[in-house]
């Protein structure tokens, strides 16, 4: 059993319109080279994470092209939410919309946690919090959204402390986020505070696009920050060892 996180897929199996192939020769042909490099890595017993983006759909209804390209992937998978997981609804409805379509592979990860081999995932999606860093529509109350943010990040990590006991109690607490808590000159103060809280020492982020030559890793107050967006990984599932 291993496991992999891959971020911001963009699905678009159907039809929205919005293929990322707009945005240059890196992204031509995505999908088709996700699925090569996803099957060349990955087997029916891993675990595969997708923190966020996960798929252009507007409505849950819209992502059943999507999922049912990810459920006939090998692995299991973990979805995390993005800015533009539009198609996102309550754990109860995603869940009964999972077992409605057979997408038994297919689970959430926001405000929970998963034992996965030898670690504990948990994760939740994570803010911007300096207004020049998002492109947002009308009045955005930043401390507002932050500040809730917050909360899930440690309902998130709260989960996985509760799950690191008895023959977990030495695993590796690894959060997940969409944003970055950190790049370049942007440190999100509030998020590295609670992550040193919880002793953590790596967490995984995507969102970042068309980055060329940028780190794959930050270190920043003892942890890790790794980029793991699809198109930095060159659409392959990275191994977390």
């Amino acid at each position: 059993m291993s496991l992999f996180v891959l971020s911001d897929t963009h699905l678009a199996l159907h039809d929205s319109g919005k293929s990322m192939e707009v945005f240059g020769a890196r992204w031509q042909n995505y999908i088709a080279r996700i699925e090569k490099n996803w099957r060349a890595v990955v087997s029916p017993e891993d675990t595969v994470i997708i923190a966020g983006d996960v798929s252009w759909a507007m409505t849950l209804e819209e992502t059943q092209k999507d999922f049912s390209f990810l459920q006939a992937l090998p692995g299991t998978k973990l979805l995390g939410k993005g800015n533009h997981d539009f198609w996102w609804n309550t754990a109860s409805k995603m869940n009964r919309y999972f077992a409605e379509h057979d997408f038994t592979s297919l689970r959430i990860l926001y405000n929970n946690a998963y034992v996965i081999d030898q670690f504990i995932v948990c994760g939740t999606r994570g803010w911007f919090i300096d207004p020049s860093l998002q492109k947002t529509v009308g009045t955005v109350d930043y401390d507002k959204i932050v500040n809730r943010e917050l909360i899930r990040l440690r309902m998130s990590l709260d989960a996985a402390c509760t799950l690191k006991t008895g023959e977990h109690e030495k695993n590796e607490i690894l959060p997940f986020l969409h944003f970055p808590p950190v790049w370049g000159d942007f440190r999100c103060n509030e998020f590295i505070t609670l992550l040193n809280e919880y002793g953590i020492k790596r967490c995984f982020f995507g969102h970042i696009h068309t980055a060329l030559g940028v780190p794959s890793r930050i270190q920043e107050s003892g942890i890790q920050f790794i980029l793991t967006a699809a198109d930095h990984l060159d659409f392959t599932p990275l191994p977390i060892f």
